[in-house]
């Protein structure tokens, strides 16, 4: 069974009769847990009918680059922004004469060319039109843009001609798409990453805490593990489905995740520790058994004192190994990144702006600065599980 769970997939559809396949490869997509948002061009309408999609994946489908209701809702740059993937199935040979060509006419194209999403391709034409010189050229014009080409498979055609063609089957598509989240580039590599909040109790009834949602260190989990880490998942309160495959360790307190932190660094040979989890810096130095009753006075004291440095504590402890960090910011983000990197001597640091609310806690976007001693970079702004993949590729090269 492919697992596709949270991915959003962006199914462009075009002018032919295999169109007739892809309420079944909506299927499949849905049941593996994806999100499918639909693009048809005008021909594609005259093979499948748009209302059959729209019922089976549950979204509005999605035809003009002129849509007044599209650009109102969902106009092509937001749509760019919010694939994960996008495939073209099936995918004719005028479409791709398009797409090599660079052409933006239409919303299909429009959206892929404003995307940096994966971008996947399911031909199917007769026989002939796949292997005329021109549509191959196109097709080379094309792979090398690392756009990804699923078939053609090899068959009967619609017209009765036999040869390649064919549109590849939805099953054998959806399982591609599926793949292409997986890579091995950590395979076998361990991997331990803290996530979330933590939460520092005052009395039964109240904690001090922050709004971290823990959305960007469970990204970075699932995205370790389909690059074939071994990863555990330290992670504060939150309300995230964990990732089938990755070990979850659920803790409340500083306390417990620099506790939770030491069995895991000390016990295994970890080769990679990340340390994504707003840790809440300071704890109540009295904790009170009963509940802190209201009284006449206008002011309660509640004496603070810092919680342990986790992170500087798989600093101290992984010298031979990789550790990164985060560093949440509200202003001076590159400067104050640049001295926690230095104070902790990490390998990297990754630093944003939670004082954006388009890109601070609880956004299912972020953008990042990845900073080391030699190197700074600029993660615009996408999906955080477009994020996290960026983030672990950049430190593979870090790797031994």
């Amino acid at each position: 069974m492919i697992r596709l769970s949270n991915k959003k997939i962006l199914l462009c559809i075009t002018g032919g009769i295999a169109a007739y396949k892809t309420p079944e490869l909506t299927r499949i997509f849905k049941k593996s847990g994806a999100d499918v948002r639909i693009i048809m061009t005008q021909s594609a309408k005259e093979f499948v009918a748009p209302l059959s999609l729209q019922a089976v994946s549950g979204n509005q489908i999605h035809y003009s680059l002129l849509d007044e209701k599209a650009e109102l809702g969902m106009g092509h740059i937001e749509l760019a922004k919010w694939a994960d993937v996008i495939l073209i199935a099936p995918c004719t040979a005028e479409s791709i004469s398009r797409l090599a060509q660079g052409r933006a006419n239409d919303l299909m194209s429009a959206v892929i060319l404003a995307s940096d999403a994966d971008l996947f391709i399911a031909p199917a034409m007769n026989v002939q039109m796949w292997s005329d010189k021109v549509t191959q050229k196109n097709v080379e014009t094309l792979s090398l843009k690392n756009i990804n080409f699923i078939g053609p498979d090899n068959g009967e055609q619609a017209c009765g001609d036999k040869g390649d063609g064919r549109m590849s089957q939805p099953a054998d598509i959806a399982f591609a798409i599926a793949q292409s989240f997986s890579s091995s580039y950590l395979q076998g590599k361990k991997i331990v990453i803290t996530a979330g909040p933590t939460q520092e109790a005052i009395d039964p009834v109240r904690y001090l805490t922050n709004n971290s949602s823990g959305k960007m260190g469970y990204a970075l989990a699932e995205a370790a593990y389909l690059a074939g880490a071994n990863v555990d998942l330290i992670s504060g309160p939150v309300s995230i489905k964990n990732f089938d495959g990755v070990n979850l360790h659920k803790v409340i307190t500083a306390d417990d995740m620099l506790n939770t932190t030491k069995k895991l660094i000390n016990n295994n040979d970890i080769d990679i520790f990340i340390g994504c989890a707003a840790v809440a810096d300071f704890k109540p130095v009295d904790y009170k058994n009963n509940k802190i009753k209201k009284t006449d006075d206008d002011q309660v004291s509640i004496t603070l004192t810092k919680n342990p440095d986790i992170l500087k504590y798989a600093s101290d402890n992984m010298t031979d190994k990789i550790v990164i960090g985060f560093s949440a910011e509200t202003d001076n983000i590159v400067e104050n990144a640049k001295l926690k990197l230095k104070n902790k001597n990490l390998d990297m640091i990754i630093c944003n702006d939670v004082s954006n609310p388009e890109i601070g806690f609880d956004s299912d976007n972020n953008e990042v600065h990845l900073i080391t001693n030699h190197s700074e970079q600029l993660l615009t702004k996408t999906s955080k599980i477009k994020i996290a993949k960026k983030i672990l590729q950049n430190i593979e090269p870090l790797i031994n």
